[in-house]
């Protein structure tokens, strides 16, 4: 009991006589402080006290295209934990190929009276989605938050990663290895966060290298879907116009495009090297580990959480783009290409 009072007051940073006012229902406890000791109580897994078992200040929905990519499930964490401190209850909503849409599931959130929600990869990154659903929930006051993806349309804030700054660290990387043959798999064009890294990967192309940027778009940029078998599929096309290395939009595709490389019988970095995207849990240990670019997740997810939390409590932030900075962390799926004439 000492240990779990020990462990209950460091996360909530109170005292240990303080969590046992709380967990005893004794009065003399701000009820901020009370709210940090029950929050601390879910955080850590232990079971509330059958009297202090009432609904917390309220559901928010955290609505996410999928979990297989490991990065969902990454975001998901630390976004329920920062809202799990806070107070509120995390609601998870996955869409599922054939069954629950975005638009379904924001209607079971909204049913369910949650306070708000943060969207994740949602219709609000793809430039051919029609906006008005956003503009219908905004209309029913219930506050949300976009994240991955800016839609200048939708009224909200939006959080996200610097994309184009993202392809600039993968490419100035890869040249400094003396590759000059760079090839980029990503997903469709529609998506924003697609279009961005494009506009980044092209004009570094055309800086370090000197490419027309209608060549760099036409052989060296190859869209796929933003899966394993999707990566693969791509870094074959950019692997059979003679790239040397592949950046990848996702981690998911970059181990497509080692396992093309292989295939191929070629090795990975000493033949072909390939840099990841997202920095996904688990990503170091693959073989080789690899090269990626990181994306700001707690960062991002905390600020998601933040901003949610600010309109709930009257001082909304202005509508618009948070854009977070990503880092470039080099493993070994990267090597020195081959040397220049």
């Amino acid at each position: 009991m000492t240990a779990r009072l020990a462990d209950i007051a460091a996360q909530a940073g109170v005292s240990e006589a303080t969590v046992s006012r709380v967990l005893n229902g004794k009065p003399g406890v701000a009820a901020g402080t009370r709210q940090s000791v029950l929050a601390a109580l879910d955080v850590l897994g232990y079971e509330r006290p059958v009297r202090l078992r009432q609904r917390s200040a309220g559901l928010v929905g955290l609505i996410t295209p999928e979990l297989e990519n490991p990065i969902f499930p990454a975001l998901a964490q630390v976004i329920g934990q920062a809202l799990t401190r806070q107070g509120y209850t995390p609601v998870l909503a996955t869409q599922t190929p054939g069954g629950s849409t975005e638009d379904e599931l924001t209607e079971m959130l909204v049913d369910r009276g949650v306070a708000g929600i943060i969207f994740v990869s949602g219709l609000h990154a793809d430039t051919t989605a029609d906006t008005g659903r956003y503009e219908r929930l905004r209309a029913q006051d219930v506050p949300f938050v976009l994240v991955d993806g800016f839609a200048p349309a939708v009224r909200a804030p939006a959080i996200s990663p610097d994309d184009r700054a993202a392809m600039r660290l993968a490419v100035t990387h890869l040249v400094s290895l003396g590759h000059t043959r760079i090839g980029l798999a990503l997903g469709p064009l529609r998506f924003v966060p697609v279009q961005r890294k494009i506009e980044g990967f092209v004009r570094t192309m055309q800086e370090l290298l000197d490419l027309a940027p209608a060549d760099i778009e036409t052989d060296l940029v190859q869209h796929s879907l933003y899966t394993l078998e999707g990566g693969q599929a791509a870094a074959d096309a950019l692997l059979e116009r003679g790239c040397t290395a592949v950046v990848c939009a996702s981690d998911m595709m970059a181990l497509g495009a080692i396992r093309a490389a292989r295939q191929r019988g070629l090795e990975v970095p000493d033949d072909v090297s390939v840099v990841g995207f997202d920095d996904s849990p688990l990503i170091a240990f693959t073989d080789p580990p690899l090269t990626t670019v990181r994306k700001p997740v707690p960062a991002m997810g905390q600020a998601a959480v933040r901003t949610l939390l600010e309109e709930l409590g009257g001082t909304p932030a202005p509508p618009g783009e948070f854009v977070f900075m990503p880092e470039l962390v080099v493993r070994g799926s990267t090597a020195s290409g081959p040397r220049r004439p």
